[in-house]
């Protein structure tokens, strides 16, 4: 039975989950997280909590699915309005522009260009905020890290599974955060 019921050993030194996150949020993302711990917790935790009392009230909850499935979903409310609260108390929202706008730093949108012409527009944002379909990355992302401090022109070389893959800046912009 050797490795049964085992999950795979990972070194923590070398686990790049284990790597800490940045604590920098945009005031867009915070505004976007304190939306969702809202909505959780003034329309979707009440409402779950309701139907687990009506649930409750038709007798055995022993094979009461409907009992079991709202108060699991409840429970998985309630730990996420936990971490959001967490979450939000130690996030340091960015929400003005860098001294410098010539440089890439966190908030930045950027253009890249690879070296077989495709472009590639990303913007550097918080842990938090990172979204795959709107090409944000998280500032602890390889990419994110090799651009940190680039100018307009510069080459950046960064390792991917693929290989390494040298871009070249061809563009920085910074949107004024709302207030």
């Amino acid at each position: 039975m050797k490795g049964r019921n085992m999950t795979r050993w990972r070194d923590p030194a070398k686990d790049p989950r284990q790597e800490p996150k940045s604590n920098v949020i945009t005031a867009e993302g915070a505004a976007r997280l304190r939306g969702i711990l809202d909505h959780l917790s003034r329309v979707k935790r009440p409402a779950l909590s309701t139907k687990v009392g009506e649930a409750a009230a038709l007798g055995d909850l022993s094979e009461n699915a409907d009992y079991t499935y709202n108060k699991k979903e409840l429970n998985r409310v309630i730990a996420r309005i936990r971490y959001l609260t967490k979450r939000l108390d130690e996030l340091q929202i960015v929400d003005r522009l860098p001294a410098d706008t010539g440089k890439v730093f966190f908030g930045a949108f950027v253009s890249l260009e690879d070296e077989d012409g495709e472009t590639l527009d990303i913007r550097i944002v918080g842990h938090d905020e990172t979204d795959t379909t709107k090409h944000w990355i998280s500032v602890d992302a390889p990419l994110a890290k090799a651009l940190l401090g680039k100018e307009v022109d510069d080459d950046v070389t960064v390792t991917t599974p693929a290989g390494e893959t040298t871009y070249l800046i061809t563009a920085i912009d910074y949107r004024d955060p709302a207030p």
